[in-house]
């Protein structure tokens, strides 16, 4: 787990020591992600700049040192990630090869010699994303893991073509000039995130996962390529035909491959443990291969409707893993708050960002890298909004769009509940007759996926993302499995990835996810949603594996987000620094957001007549970012 970032100057009027010096200054934002190592290679004679930090992990060695190029000198590159499947790729590729050191960096320069490019990228297992340059054919070749593990960002500033793991790096570039993008406002409103491609950068984009994008050194030309489509994956996975035993059996063979695969590291590793299936899962097989007890880790809260931990130390020590368990108060998430535009470099407003932070230095003081239930939910029908949405669709009747406009949906928010609360009967109504108006089950689900669901709202609809009209999605009779796409390739790559990863990396952790292996994704895509969802329960699969690791008496609880009392501290401890930056003044400044409906959420917030946080926290993250980054 590493952080790279790099230039092309295409006017080729900046030497070889300006490139070196551009980039390694570009990498150097991000220190956090790479304490162990940095280096900068250029190709001066086509503007090539690459700078890399590095956090070792496979080969702690200077063998394993990047930018790293291959034994014919055709190829140099910079990769962040992990490609799990290496030792079984370095075999294959034995054959009159003489390796310089084991790490999976020279396993992948090799595969792009014997395979080429996107041949070597179908056989990648692992999470990733790099930037590799081609003497040869004279390109630089941008490329994403499925799922969207790995971050990587591109665009131009000025005449240069840039590209980084994280914006923080391409905002240090000298000729870039920050100008926010009001769509990525808009959706970060909606949606909490900014949904790829777009950043909160004007003109920078996130590469999609499964992405390629093609830069030509001669042209200036780029071509964009997807080597793994996942709504034809989902749409050609193959059918499960077995029973629900056989599910069970054939997900935790594949579980186990992941597993262990992810397990191999050159230095400590442990696991994030909840009190969830998914990571109990991950960590029970972790148990069952390993030679002495795993390192899990958890944190709780002092407010017990929201601690999970008296659950993941049950777990725990029906496993036999080595635990650690830290109660935090509401001071030390508080602390962190300042910290959010940093560690994100754009806004983000996953209210589980804070004590994502706080585990991820947790476990960073006793490993390095830490394996997590990710991908889960998402999957195998973890969220019971999935039954809610299909239900809601079922009995649903069309309603005419165009009427919405001809409703005074503001003057009915007047009108009184009878029990001293603002009634907000026009939003109500609003929201009724604005989901009953939606041509397909994925528009109608995005209300579930929606803040600021009222009449009145700060800002406009999202002109960018997944639930745009027109997108293309996976043609298929199941509902529920339409649903958790939707998750899979918006919330979970756009919000659920991007919080791990940075938190993890604002620690200088690594994390890994076993669950979004892609032969696991591609099971999950094929099983009947039968096998899933029942009895208005999901993840029966997921559930019958861990069946057979730990007892169902202590799982069987409702599910609980990993989420801080955010309602209760917007009232009390966050209230001044809430108030100054949703003053109207800065509200207004920009143009970016309405005052208006934001002030009047607020008043009924700290009253106590509703809790708004969720809404209230997408606007607090964006102002306290453009507050951090002057903008």
């Amino acid at each position: 787990m590493c952080g790279i970032a790099g230039t092309v100057d295409t006017t080729r009027g900046r030497g070889a020591a300006a490139l070196a010096g551009i980039a390694e200054a570009m990498a150097e934002t991000m220190l956090h992600r790479g304490p162990d190592d940095s280096g900068v290679w250029t190709a001066e004679q086509v503007g090539v700049a690459l700078s890399f930090r590095r956090l070792a992990i496979q080969d702690l060695s200077a063998d394993g040192a990047q930018p790293m190029r291959s034994q014919d000198d055709r190829f140099a590159i910079v990769f962040n990630g992990e490609i799990y499947n290496f030792l079984e790729l370095r075999r294959q590729l034995e054959s009159g090869r003489t390796w310089r050191g084991h790490s999976d960096t020279e396993v992948m320069l090799a595969a792009f010699d014997a395979w080429g490019i996107e041949g070597a990228l179908d056989r990648f297992d692992g999470m990733f994303a790099f930037a590799l340059y081609d003497a040869k054919a004279r390109t630089l070749t941008l490329a994403r893991d499925r799922m969207g593990e790995k971050p990587l960002y591109f665009g131009w500033a000025g005449k240069s073509f840039v590209f980084g793991s994280e914006l923080k790096a391409i905002a240090s570039h000298p000729d870039f000039t920050p100008e926010i993008d009001p769509r990525a406002v808009d959706a970060m409103m909606r949606y909490s995130y900014i949904p790829a491609p777009v950043s909160i950068y004007r003109g920078i984009e996130k590469l999609p996962p499964g992405g390629t994008l093609t830069l030509s050194l001669e042209s200036g030309e780029t071509v964009r390529g997807q080597y793994w489509d996942p709504v034809s994956e989902a749409e050609n996975a193959p059918t499960f035909e077995g029973d629900e035993a056989a599910a069970a059996r054939e997900l935790e063979r594949l579980l186990m491959r992941s597993v262990s695969r992810r397990m191999v590291a050159d230095v400590p590793l442990g696991a994030f443990l909840s009190g969830g299936i998914d990571s109990a899962t991950v960590v029970s097989l972790m148990q069952s291969v390993a030679a002495k007890p795993v390192r899990s880790f958890t944190i709780g809260f002092t407010d017990p409707r929201f601690d999970e931990a008296p659950q993941a130390r049950a777990i725990a020590q029906h496993l036999g893993t080595d635990h650690t368990e830290v109660t935090v108060s509401p001071a030390d998430s508080l602390a962190m708050v300042e910290r959010m535009p940093f560690v994100y470099d754009e806004p983000f407003a996953d209210v589980s960002q804070l004590p994502t932070l706080l585990l991820s230095h947790l476990a960073r003081q006793q490993v390095t890298t830490a394996l997590t239930g990710d991908g889960g939910d998402e999957l195998f029908g973890g969220y019971p909004r999935y039954r809610k949405a299909v239900e809601q669709w079922e009995r649903g009747r069309p309603f005419s769009r165009s009427l919405l406009n001809l409703i005074p949906f503001g003057p009915l928010n007047v009108i009184s509940s009878g029990v001293g609360k603002p009634g907000r009967f026009g939003d109500k109504l609003y929201r009724k007759l604005s989901d009953r108006s939606k041509p397909s089950i994925e528009l109608l689900y995005e209300g579930y996926m929606s803040r600021w669901r009222v009449f009145e709202r700060p800002a406009g609809d999202p002109a960018v993302g997944y639930f745009v009209e027109g997108t293309r999605r996976p043609h298929s009779d199941d509902d529920l499995l339409r649903l958790m796409f939707c998750d899979a390739v918006t919330y979970l790559p756009d919000d659920l990835l991007v919080k791990v990863d940075r938190a993890s990396m604002a620690a200088s952790l690594e994390t890994r996810a076993p669950l979004l292996n892609h032969d696991i994704v591609r099971f999950a895509w094929g099983l009947p949603s039968r096998f899933k969802i029942r009895d208005g329960k999901g993840k029966q699969v997921l559930r019958a594996v861990l069946d057979r690791h730990v007892p169902r008496s202590l799982m069987d609880r409702p599910k609980q987000g990993f989420e801080p009392p955010l309602a209760d501290w917007l009232r009390g401890p966050l209230r001044d620094w809430a108030q100054s930056l949703i003053a109207s003044d800065r509200l207004e400044d920009g143009g970016f957001l309405d005052p208006e409906p934001i002030r009047a959420v607020w008043e009924e917030h700290l009253k106590g007549q509703r809790n708004w946080h969720f809404e209230l926290w997408n606007v607090l993250m964006l102002q306290s970012w453009r507050e951090a980054w002057k903008l």
